[in-house]
């Protein structure tokens, strides 16, 4: 069994935190599911780049629009690695 404090995931909150009376309990939970998200969501749109699809593709599949997800995932540190790529592997 591997320690918890060796990988970097967020804590997964249970249905009864997201529901609690207390806010404190209920904002946590709320906050890890965003984290988790996120983390998600980058993970997701980084196999989608690597396997070709398109700014438009990835934005059609998140329900958002393609300039959304190109300022959120395709500039900075993170995005940079995605277009980082070879042009072979690009539809856009």
């Amino acid at each position: 069994m591997t320690d918890p404090g060796t990988h970097d995931t967020p804590p997964t909150p249970d249905a009864s935190a997201a529901v609690s009376d207390d806010p404190a309990v209920g904002l946590r939970a709320v906050r890890s599911l965003r984290t988790l998200a996120e983390r998600l969501e980058a993970l997701q749109v980084g196999r989608a780049r690597t396997l070709g699809w398109s700014w438009q593709d990835i934005a059609d599949a998140l329900g958002v629009s393609r300039q959304a997800v190109h300022k959120k995932h395709g500039a900075g540190p993170a995005g940079a690695a995605l277009d980082g790529r070879r042009r072979e592997n690009r539809k856009d």
